[in-house]
């Protein structure tokens, strides 16, 4: 019976010392539709023919550019648009700028979607973390500090000054170092 009995209290307190395991953390993933309205939409104010057609009037590679940087043009092409571009005569550094420029608004906008989330979780946590303080210490007191005085009443309650004692009633308690 006393077997029994000592096996029971020992499992009890094995089972009061058991913990239990953290939970992994968690990663929040974009969707593929959050990502869909992240990325900017191609906007085109200067059409694929007409590139073209500057191309075929022996136009430089560098004035195409220029006039699609100008036009703030952006283009979303598939492999087989670039390879019929490169049939029609539009030179491989156009092409390469296309998409360099498509990649880079790209990055740039879920560059800014992280920054965005980064900014909103550095302030959650700073929010936390002032929760945390503040119940940490069980005797906030609110007018504790330099505006109030550090022991009530410096600036308010000076009752005892020029009576021989420094210490009065609780006030100016060794406010600044005169003792």
């Amino acid at each position: 019976m006393t077997k029994v009995l000592i096996l029971i209290i020992s499992a009890m307190l094995f089972a009061g010392c058991a913990t239990t395991a953290q939970p992994p953390a968690q990663i929040k993933r974009i969707t593929p539709e959050e990502l869909a309205l992240l990325l900017p939409l191609p906007v085109a104010t200067v059409s694929l023919d007409e590139i073209i057609n500057d191309s075929k009037e022996s136009k430089t590679p560098e004035q195409i550019i220029e006039k699609i940087k100008a036009s703030n043009s952006r283009y979303e092409l598939t492999p087989a648009q670039t390879l019929d571009l490169s049939r029609q005569g539009l030179n491989i550094k156009v092409l390469d700028y296309i998409h360099q420029s498509n990649e880079l608004a790209k990055q740039n906008a879920i560059a800014d979607e992280i920054n965005k989330r980064e900014k909103e979780r550095a302030a959650a946590e700073k929010i936390l973390k002032r929760e945390r303080d503040a119940a940490r210490n069980s005797y906030y007191d609110p007018f504790w500090g330099p505006r109030f005085g550090g022991f009530y009443g410096h600036p308010f309650y000076r009752y005892n000054r020029g009576l021989g004692s420094r210490f009065g009633f609780g006030l100016n308690y060794g406010y600044p170092f005169d003792w």
